[in-house]
């Protein structure tokens, strides 16, 4: 695909990767193999995608501008395309089975949000290798007591092992997007890889902890659990959320009660 025919599109947050040399490299990170079942979200004008099919694979593809959409349908080796012209924050996953690999230079306006849609379906992952603005990657792989962990790290650590990969400056990309990029692999924990708690409890707990983020756990947890709840835990109730470890937050979610008032989807 010509991309001088296309123009990048700020409402899809379009950035084509153009740089061989980091092309090459996200295709050695993959490492793709030929009974694999891969599905790219936002193949673009194909920088990973035309590689992949050089390669004799076969592949999956999530695409919601309408004029790409129509040009992957008629590509030479369309028979070994599956085009789901859809936002990928609608799909359901479940569809593809079991054992899918995920790859994506993702639009950053959505990044957040898909990354916590794709968490029901982790099981069902086998990997995932995502190009994101480099800040929530630094956030997805932060550790406890850094500025960088909150919400985001929390919650993808306990359903994956990550992993911060390559770095990919502005000028990899046409148009150039206004911050840095990278790489990032996600590979689904097993059941016995995480802390023991309930992932809904889990979710609102680390939710209300970091809806005020200064403030301490006693305020902001104020009345969710019963009077003797933080000495039966061994957590200071003075403590910001910032400073508790995945293992900590699966122990509070174990007491936690949520207000009435508390959003049922956060």
């Amino acid at each position: 695909m010509n991309p001088s025919t296309h123009r990048a599109r700020k409402r899809f947050g379009q950035h084509f990767l153009t740089d061989e040399g980091i092309i090459e490299g996200i295709l050695r990170l993959l490492a793709p193999a030929p009974t694999d079942k891969i599905i790219e979200i936002g193949p673009g004008l194909g920088a990973l995608t035309l590689p992949l099919l050089e390669r004799g694979m076969t592949l999956t593809l999530i695409e919601l501008d309408r004029d790409l959409v129509e040009r992957w349908r008629r590509h030479p080796a369309q028979d070994r395309l599956t085009v789901v012209p859809q936002d990928v924050l609608t799909v359901d996953f479940a569809q593809f089975g079991n054992a899918w690999r995920l790859l994506g230079n993702l639009p950053y306006n959505i990044s957040t949000p898909l990354l916590f849609h794709l968490i029901p379906h982790a099981a069902a992952l086998k990997d995932a290798l995502f190009m994101l603005q480099k800040e929530v990657v630094d956030r997805l792989v932060a550790a406890p007591d850094t500025s960088d962990y909150g919400r985001l790290s929390v919650m993808l650590q306990y359903h994956f092992h990550m992993e911060a990969l390559l770095e990919v400056p502005p000028q990899a990309f046409t148009p150039p997007p206004k911050v840095d990029s990278a790489m990032v692999r996600l590979i689904p924990k097993l059941p016995h890889e995480r802390p023991e708690c309930n992932p809904v409890a889990l979710s609102r707990v680390v939710a209300q902890a970091f809806s005020q983020r200064r403030k301490m756990l006693r305020s902001t947890l104020k009345g969710t659990l019963p009077a003797d709840g933080w000495d039966a835990l061994g957590i200071d109730p003075q403590r910001r959320a910032e400073t508790l470890s995945l293992e900590e937050f699966c122990q509070l979610s174990k007491v936690f009660n949520a207000p009435r008032d508390f959003p049922e989807n956060s």
